[in-house]
């Protein structure tokens, strides 16, 4: 067995994790470790973040303008799919910017007052950003965050109902996909790549009860009995985790459901891959129906 490294971890988990998050794939010591040298820095009770985070308040107070976007996501404590290598900032578009500034990344927009709090886009302006200018997953990911941090699903509904012009339809879509069920950024992607697979109909986190087993996947598409699970680095303490995952795994199996399982990097940097293995589930899925083969779910 072994651990990761609590940077790695962060980055894997959306920039943003509670601390029993990190210490079940990471060494108490390195997280300690990493907190004392700032590569980590702690926002909240029991709750840390990377150290972009901070620097990124830093350089908007330098340059003006205000944090948005992602940037703006993780200041509310929010996870992202991507951290980003410098900071979003929203600057007016009469607003002058060095072009060779590169210690921020641009965006135009005209902001109003009660848009901006301390230098930082408020929760629902940058939702409304996200979720219109960032590519579908992205967005997806920081909506199932704010849902699981507390935002009222009612909320998101609403911003994308008030939305009109270019990117509205996306974000119509993304407030009625989203789900606070999605454990990390990881799921999310996951879950958006597969919400684009023809045939295919996924919910997160759905229970699965057979008379042998009782199981919660990441994704479950009943109706086809295909589960798709996102496969992040944890460090469950040894060969009892294992077994325990392989039972399960087992299990769903022989009782009839197609088990596919894609690693942090399948999804993230590969999601062609992942959509190719999604598609050729589904037509398996349909013939074995056709077939007549496709167990009824269990209630």
């Amino acid at each position: 067995m072994g651990s990761i490294s609590p940077t790695l971890r962060l980055l894997e988990l959306g920039g943003i994790a509670t601390r029993g998050t990190l210490l079940r794939s990471c060494e108490r010591v390195d997280l300690d470790r990493a907190v004392t040298s700032g590569d980590i820095v702690r926002i909240a009770r029991g709750r840390y973040a990377l150290a972009v985070v901070d620097e990124d308040v830093r350089t908007t107070a330098r340059l003006g303008g205000a944090l948005a976007l992602t940037s703006a996501a993780l200041h509310h404590g929010w996870a992202v799919k991507t951290v980003p290598d410098r900071p979003h900032l929203m600057v007016s578009r009469g607003r002058h910017v060095d072009p060779h500034e590169r210690a921020a990344h641009i965006h135009r927009a005209e902001l109003a007052a009660e848009d901006v709090e301390d230098g930082v886009t408020t929760p629902e302006v940058t939702l409304a950003h996200c979720m219109r200018r960032l590519p579908f997953d992205e967005a997806l990911a920081i909506a199932d965050s704010a849902l699981r941090s507390g935002l009222p699903k009612s909320t998101l509904e609403r911003i994308a109902d008030n939305a009109q012009g270019p990117g509205s339809l996306q974000m119509r879509r993304v407030a009625a996909c989203a789900s606070g069920e999605a454990a990390n950024p990881f799921e999310s992607v996951l879950r958006a790549i597969a919400l684009d697979v023809a045939g295919l109909s996924v919910r997160p986190q759905v229970w699965i009860r057979e008379p042998d087993l009782v199981a919660r996947p990441d994704l479950v598409d009943a109706a086809l009995r295909i589960v798709a699970e996102a496969d992040s680095f944890e460090w469950h303490g040894g060969r009892a985790q294992l077994s325990a995952d392989a039972r399960r795994y087992d299990l769903l199996v022989v009782n009839g459901w197609m088990v596919l399982r894609f690693s942090y990097e399948h999804v993230m940097t590969q999601p062609d891959f992942v959509r190719r293995v999604l598609v050729a589930a589904v037509a398996a899925a349909e013939r074995m129906r056709e077939a007549g083969l496709l167990a009824p779910v269990a209630a």
